[in-house]
């Protein structure tokens, strides 16, 4: 099964991008479903048609869905936020106001993707599109796995000791309650599920489409998009630039924009090569409907499979044995020095890129090793590990 995720800046004609991809897929016999992320929820607006939380015929092999995030949420962090709430009643805080502070952020789009894995789970689809949130909202969820398994591996069972012995006591006390074994277990399902999708979503078979405008500002975050999602170990293997002006136009104002817009267009694809860059003229007016979006979805991919397994590269991060030690290698791509820092903590690198961290756990053999220098060059992080004397010999 293929998975495709399409994400950028709000604004960018992302849904509009991935419906087309869909439409056209299906048109070409894969059995589609295209499955909206975005609390904006647009995708029945560009289908023209109503969708809901489960899959919805729109043609014969495509079928949309707008997932139904309240539901997902109650199911999923019900016990945790009962204990929320119960724990802000006794400190005396308004009920209305414990139902806003227990909301989890970013629930939606988490749910979503939880929507997701039990779509591609069922086995019914050949191909899955995924309109993603605008970009900021995507990149912050992708970091949430990483550091909800720190927590529950590293601070939960401590913790869990802990409140054992002394819950007798803090009950007797009369305080807040501590939380119960059913909160725990909460939290543990919801670290699980999240690494169930982190795992669909790093696998070969999945890759992100970035959705763009030829604009300086816009151009600027695609970079730095294209970056975070190397740091945390995605795929991409396509950009789509939409709203292009003709470059034929003979209208003084348009031909400045074409001007600008070439501008842009080049320096993308200098920077991000060798991967495609595709095009969308500017219409005078919005696809909508599965037979313009399918005819939108053509002139993008022309004869090409819009669903073509990714030629996006695999290694993004590597390991090989050197002469002195290791050499660990990561995908880096338009990352700067200045933007970058790396820190060792326990078994894992804590890898920061112009805000985005990712704890980057180790490799056996590296965790026995101590790290002597890194440099980032040609898009890639190398980063140099020697043996520690004190621990090598001994059995990790």
């Amino acid at each position: 099964m293929r998975v495709l995720l399409f994400t950028g800046k709000g604004g960018v004609g992302k849904t509009t991008t991935a419906a087309a991809t869909a439409a056209l897929a299906a048109s070409r016999g894969r059995k589609t479903l295209v499955l909206s992320t975005d609390p904006a929820h647009s995708l029945a607006d560009a289908f023209g048609v109503p969708l809901g939380a489960g899959p919805t015929e729109v043609d014969p092999g495509l079928f949309g869905m707008q997932v139904d995030t309240q539901q997902a949420f109650e199911r999923s962090w019900r016990d945790i936020q009962e204990y929320l709430l119960a724990a802000l009643a006794r400190a005396g805080v308004d009920t209305l106001q414990a139902e806003e502070l227990t909301v989890l952020p970013g629930a939606e789009e988490v749910l979503a993707l939880l929507a997701l894995r039990a779509q591609v789970a069922s086995g019914d689809w050949d191909l899955v599109v995924v309109d993603c949130a605008p970009t900021g909202e995507t990149l912050r969820l992708l970091a949430l796995p990483d550091a909800l398994r720190w927590y529950v591996e590293k601070v939960f069972p401590a913790h869990r000791r802990a409140l054992r012995a002394v819950r007798p006591l803090l009950s007797r006390a009369g305080g807040a309650a501590p939380p119960s074994d059913e909160v725990f277990a909460a939290v543990e399902r919801l670290h699980a599920d999240l690494s169930d999708v982190r795992a669909l979503l790093t696998a070969p078979t999945t890759s992100v489409r970035l959705v763009l405008t030829p604009e300086a500002v816009v151009v600027a975050e695609a970079r730095r998009t294209l970056t975070s999602l190397a740091l945390y170990g995605y795929r991409v293997d396509g950009l789509v630039a939409n709203r292009v002006f003709p470059s034929d136009a003979t209208d003084p104002w348009v031909r400045g924009w074409v001007v600008a817009q070439e501008e842009q267009l080049a320096a993308v694809r200098r920077d991000t090569a060798p991967l495609p860059v595709l095009l969308s003229p500017y219409r005078a007016g919005e696809p909508v409907g599965r037979e313009a979006l399918t005819g939108l979805g053509a002139e993008l991919y022309g004869d090409a499979d819009p669903a073509a397994e990714s030629a996006a590269d695999d290694d993004l991060m590597t390991v090989e044995r050197t002469v002195d030690g290791f050499l660990l290698s990561l995908a880096l791509p338009l990352a700067r020095r200045e933007d970058l820092d790396l820190a060792r903590s326990g078994d894992e690198l804590v890898l920061t890129v112009a805000g985005h961290r990712r704890l980057l756990v180790l490799p056996s053999a590296l965790r026995r090793c101590v790290v002597v220098g890194a440099h980032l060059a040609d898009g890639r992080l190398a980063v140099r590990f020697e043996p520690d004397p004190d621990l090598w010999m001994r059995t990790p």
